[in-house]
């Protein structure tokens, strides 16, 4: 009978020994990075900049599994066009911290404030926000819509239940759902990578980028951490105030994107009438590096039009 004991604490214990034996972010991983970090006040944020200084200022944040990388070619069009564009990893991604802890609205517009004020970045900006980026572009510019020029929104969170079946589970429920967490869902992140090996991209060896964010701890929980908190919100109300505070907004869609379905577009459509709407045909839901030049000319379409 003991050894049954021992084969289901054996089996119990994995998930978290895998976990806390990860490799750690510190600075010897950053010494090998792009960009520069800031000491920010709930740690260290790993950004860069591209563009010309004197260019109007840029801000786009990633989602909720590929961090700053994942802007490379987006970056480097709008720097094209003529913009100062800043990019960073959101807390437990990338060369940033991975402080514990639930990360909701409030956690990621922290992280954003500060490094807005380190930068000394204190005129209005355009956001970009991808997937979950995206939520927190909303929720940006909902607290302080006089500071933001214009709102882009890329295949955007926040209009869809993107906690259904086990990922909900693994996220809302305490201790089965971490354990669950941290044993299962690097199965399914890398089931998804390598359904997209191959793929045409502009950000070399993307795959193989995403796949290496699981070998740091902290990686996985940062996930839930943000599963059961700012994907968990209700943004409704946010882009409303965007609509009643006349703050531009564009939202591009993919009409391939299996994470945020099409009918997103009809959500938002409904909560903000004014919201300006692009489908890219053929994208999924790594359209700002599968379909650079196409998001590109969206966006170029837009501020064009605005200006």
């Amino acid at each position: 009978m003991i050894w049954v004991y021992l084969i289901l604490a054996a089996i119990i214990a994995t998930p978290l020994i895998i976990e806390a034996t990860r490799k750690r972010m510190g600075d010897k991983a950053r010494a090998t990075a792009p960009g520069q970090f800031a000491q920010l006040s709930q740690g260290i944020t790993h950004y860069q900049w591209y563009g010309p200084g004197d260019g109007p200022v840029v801000v786009c944040v990633h989602g909720l599994t590929t961090p700053s990388f994942v802007w490379q070619g987006i970056a480097k069009g709008l720097a094209q066009m003529g913009f100062h564009v800043l990019v960073y990893d959101l807390y437990g991604r990338g060369f940033s911290d991975r402080p514990r802890g639930l990360q909701d609205r409030a956690f990621f517009l922290k992280q954003l404030n500060d490094l807005l004020e380190d930068q000394g970045v204190d005129n209005d900006i355009t956001l970009v926000g991808y997937s979950m980026g995206a939520a927190i572009a909303t929720t940006f510019a909902a607290r302080a819509p006089r500071r933001v020029h214009e709102l882009i929104l890329l295949a955007p969170a926040g209009m869809v239940d993107l906690k259904k079946g086990i990922l909900g589970f693994m996220a809302r429920t305490p201790v089965i759902g971490t354990w669950l967490m941290l044993g299962l869902y690097p199965i399914l992140l890398r089931k998804g990578l390598r359904a997209e090996k191959g793929n045409p991209t502009s950000v070399a060896g993307i795959t193989d980028l995403q796949d290496a964010e699981l070998n740091w701890c902290g990686f996985v929980p940062a996930v839930r951490a943000s599963l059961a908190g700012i994907l968990s919100e209700d943004l409704q109300e946010a882009h409303r105030l965007l609509h009643r505070e006349d703050v531009p907004v564009l939202a591009i869609f993919g009409d391939k994107d299996t994470v945020i379905p099409l009918s997103s577009r009809d959500v938002l459509q409904h909560w903000n009438s004014d919201a300006q709407m692009a489908v890219i045909g053929g994208a999924g839901h790594g359209l700002p590096y599968s379909h650079t030049v196409d998001v590109l000319e969206k966006i170029n379409g837009f501020v064009q039009h605005r200006d």
